[in-house]
């Protein structure tokens, strides 16, 4: 019976949705929405403030500032809340409304960028703002997520061995890209001790991080218009990258069979679809993909059809395109 004295102490590492049972793809669904955060997140929050204490960086009367989309935001005002901290949180106009009260309700301050940067888009304002806050104000102590080490070594730590143990005849691991810090934490720990396993980034349409042009992406959490530093192409074996509308199709997709995920999690199961029909060759492949979070925070977005229509189009929820939701549209960059 675990009992716990602070929220971030717990996270559920064991519980896995059988796909194929589900939707008739051959995966295993790692969830990583059953914590007090409610992303993965948390193992990146926890890792980045004990690495920060540790050097001293982190004192009593320390305001913590980081840029997050949502989910390491929630998770930061979670830990904060906890130890005591302030936080400002700098996120811009595609945050969930749902984090932002989060945040709120945890008593950080969430400070929302209008305006992307010319070069680099929403990240690159965020990350403007965030250093002006820092040079204003010394209290002010900025984890920096894009470039902690911490961040990809907390995955190294937790996340990758917890997927080894569960699965020790795993071929490949889906793992979506945003910070990249799950991805290069994952792809490292297999590389070093299971370099059989292939590790699959997958990636949003309009995302810079592989070399694609940019363009226009309303839904957070995976994407970037910024180049991750964290980024090491070397570890990584193929990229998939999945359009937005079906990334929306597959999230109703898993609403409609009982599972409700983020935006995140349709990202990755899109393109983990799409890999497996093109490289299974007959032979059954031992397939996890790692859902970040879970659906709650996307209601007023993923899962409004209002909403998802004014975006993309009167049709993109149409019964049929729901239905197909899957492998066939999805463009596939290899990088083997």
């Amino acid at each position: 019976m675990p009992i716990i004295s602070a929220p971030h102490e717990f996270n559920e590492e064991d519980l896995y949705v059988d796909l194929d049972a589900v939707l008739g793809i051959p995966l295993h669904l790692k969830c990583e929405g059953f914590n007090f955060t409610g992303s993965v997140k948390q193992k990146a929050a926890v890792a980045m403030v004990e690495a920060a204490e540790e050097s001293g960086a982190l004192t009593p009367g320390s305001i913590l500032v980081e840029s997050s989309s949502g989910n390491l935001g929630v998770a930061l005002s979670v830990i904060a809340a906890s130890k005591g901290y302030g936080l400002v949180c700098v996120t811009d106009a595609r945050c969930n409304l749902a984090s932002k009260r989060l945040m709120e309700a945890f008593g950080a301050v969430v400070h929302t960028v209008t305006e992307p940067a010319h070069e680099g888009g929403f990240l690159a304002a965020r990350i403007a703002h965030v250093q002006a806050l820092c040079e204003q104000d010394e209290r002010y102590v900025w984890l920096n997520q894009y470039t902690n080490h911490a961040n990809w070594q907390a995955h190294h730590r937790h996340t990758a061995p917890a997927v080894a143990r569960s699965h020790p005849g795993l071929d490949v691991l889906f793992v979506g890209a945003g910070t990249t810090g799950t991805l290069m934490g994952c792809a490292r720990w297999f590389k070093e001790h299971r370099p059989a396993v292939r590790v699959v980034a997958v990636d949003s349409v309009g995302s810079v991080t592989f070399g694609h042009p940019p363009a226009p992406r309303m839904i957070p959490g995976l994407g970037t218009g910024v180049r991750p530093p964290l980024l090491d192409e070397s570890f990584i074996d193929d990229v998939v990258m999945v359009p937005e509308p079906d990334t929306l199709r597959m999230c109703h997709r898993l609403a409609a069979r009982g599972f409700l995920f983020g935006g995140s999690t349709g990202t990755v199961v899109s393109g983990a679809a799409r890999w497996l029909a093109g490289h299974t060759g007959g032979e059954r492949r031992e397939a996890v993909a790692i859902a970040p979070d879970l659906g709650e925070r996307y209601l007023d977005t993923v899962y409004l059809t209002n909403w998802a229509q004014g975006v993309y189009g009167p049709g993109v929820l149409d019964a049929d395109a729901v239905a197909d939701a899957g492998p066939a549209s999805l463009p596939l960059t290899s990088l083997s």
